[in-house]
């Protein structure tokens, strides 16, 4: 499992990436880092025209019941992948 630190650490990494993921990916890295920091999403979805933030909400939502922990390791995976790539 990915520690407090790492986790942190890749979320600073994750704003150095060498070029700028796809818009998929940034939604995933997204609620991975919703997921692990603050739990299950809450409150209503967005409405109306705010595409942006019906995406972030959505991509945040099916993560449902990801624990904490998990959502951590994957999104430290998920930094570590993109450099890698890179």
């Amino acid at each position: 499992m990915a520690t407090s630190a790492e986790f942190e650490a890749a979320a600073q990494r994750a704003q150095q990436l060498p070029s700028k993921p796809s818009n998929t990916v940034l939604l995933q890295l997204y609620a991975l880092y919703k997921q692990a920091s603050e739990g299950d999403v809450a409150g209503d979805r967005p409405g109306g025209f705010d595409f942006k933030a019906i995406a972030k909400y959505d991509a945040w939502a099916s993560l449902k019941g990801k624990s904490q922990d998990e959502a951590r390791q994957e999104y430290v995976a998920l930094v570590d992948s993109l450099f890698q790539g890179a």
